[in-house]
């Protein structure tokens, strides 16, 4: 058995060999697809790892407080401005409240961001983002002060902690403690520099280099008073059992919004998937797309050896007119199936990969490289060519060798 499937691969080969052009067309076919999959796996597994390892980072015992946010539809795509994003979120300082007494929370931080602009005397950026949060962010965000300090009890209500990247852009320089700055139109005095994070996404959904930070005091008083939270984020005392404390969280939310599931708790792996839900479009959109790019090298393969089977018909007749059994002539031809695909389906890998570490280079994030992905990659190439070479080797199997004979006269 062993010498007969050895000389199988010995034929295929010959025969894959013989029609050079054909096969590195049709293993381009295959490669073309898998390395679109490759690169999607790749790029979407980054945003996920850096996640992973932020969450990691904070000592896994971080809960993150959402609105509840619909689910994505194609729609969104073609609207530049979705509904979702002028909602009103739920969240509002009774819950902070309700949950900072919770027994087994440590401390609980809001997120509240506001539109406007911030501006100094000379610069006026455009990609800034205003944030009124609590001391406690600190502890449950990877924030590092540069210089100066974070906001506290103590500081007052107009002063702000700046991003280093923005503290460049509004001054010039990241020494920007001490210097006066605008926002929306009110003065401030910056007390802080947090170091360069160099990553804007994050399980906060905040580009921190790029931020303006106040006092929730002071967010409040730029909206009537009134804190309209965007993110509560939940620090579980040490040994906590954190799914526990995820259904006491979501217990003491609902009781405060008269039952309306409106808002989520997120806790370990559900915070690290991406929470764009156009990112997540997107990715699918892309998989299809690259999916059917598969199928035609697919198309491809079952062409090559229809071709084939049609131009060696005399070889069958032979082989069967000596003994060659119908499932000794199949397994020829899935052989060169098989050897088309995972050829392709490496080349696509390697091609894939490359291709993801070209077009990181304009992301901010990194593509990530797990043997899933590769698994996958490579198992769907096999598996496309064993199906597309299936009905050309059984077409192969089920010619008469006398008919096959006389036809190849």
């Amino acid at each position: 058995m062993r010498i007969l499937l050895f000389e199988h691969f010995r034929t295929a080969r010959e025969s894959l060999r013989r029609t050079k052009v054909r096969t590195y067309l049709t293993v381009t076919g295959v490669a073309v697809g898998i390395a679109s999959i490759t690169t999607i796996l790749a790029l979407s597994g980054g945003v996920t790892d850096i996640i992973t390892r932020q969450i990691k980072d904070a000592g896994n015992d971080i809960a993150l407080v959402r609105p509840t946010a619909k689910e994505p539809s194609l729609i969104d795509l073609g609207n530049p401005n979705p509904a979702a994003a002028y909602t009103t979120s739920p969240l509002v300082e009774r819950d902070l409240d309700s949950i900072q007494s919770l027994k087994n929370v440590d401390l609980a931080a809001p997120i509240m961001t506001l539109s406007g602009n911030v501006y100094s005397k000379d610069e006026h950026p455009h990609n800034s983002t205003i944030v009124a949060t609590t001391p406690e962010f600190t502890k449950t965000a990877p924030i590092v002060m540069k210089d100066g300090q974070f906001i506290d009890g103590m500081t007052s209500e107009d002063t702000v902690v700046l991003g280093e990247q923005l503290a460049v852009n509004l001054f010039g320089t990241d020494q920007a403690v001490g210097k006066q700055l605008t926002i929306r139109g009110q003065p401030f005095t910056c007390i802080g520099v947090i170091k360069r994070q160099k990553n804007p996404i994050n399980y906060n959904n905040i580009d921190v280099d790029n931020s303006a930070i106040i006092s929730l005091d002071s967010g409040k008083l730029f909206n009537q008073g009134v804190a309209q939270i965007q993110q509560i984020n939940v620090k579980a005392t040490k040994n906590t059992d954190i799914q526990k404390l995820k259904t006491s969280i979501e217990t003491v939310i609902s009781k405060n919004h008269d039952n309306e599931r409106d808002t989520s708790v997120l806790v370990g792996e559900e915070i690290t998937q991406p929470t764009s839900k156009l990112f997540l479009i997107m990715t699918a959109v892309l998989s299809a797309i690259a999916g059917i790019s598969l199928i035609v090298g697919g198309i491809g393969i079952m062409n090559i050896m229809l071709v084939s089977v049609a131009e060696r018909t005399r070889e069958i007749g032979l082989r069967k007119a000596v003994g060659a059994t119908s499932e000794s002539i199949v397994s020829q031809f899935m052989i060169e199936a098989f050897i088309t695909s995972a050829l392709g389906g490496i080349i696509g890998l390697v091609g894939g990969y490359a291709l993801a570490f070209v077009i990181s280079m304009f992301l901010p994030y990194d593509p990530v490289l797990s043997w899933q992905a590769g698994a996958v990659a490579l198992a769907l190439s096999i598996i496309v060519g064993v199906l597309f070479g299936l009905y050309p080797a059984l077409k192969a199997s089920r010619k008469n060798p006398i008919e096959s004979l006389r036809r190849s006269r």
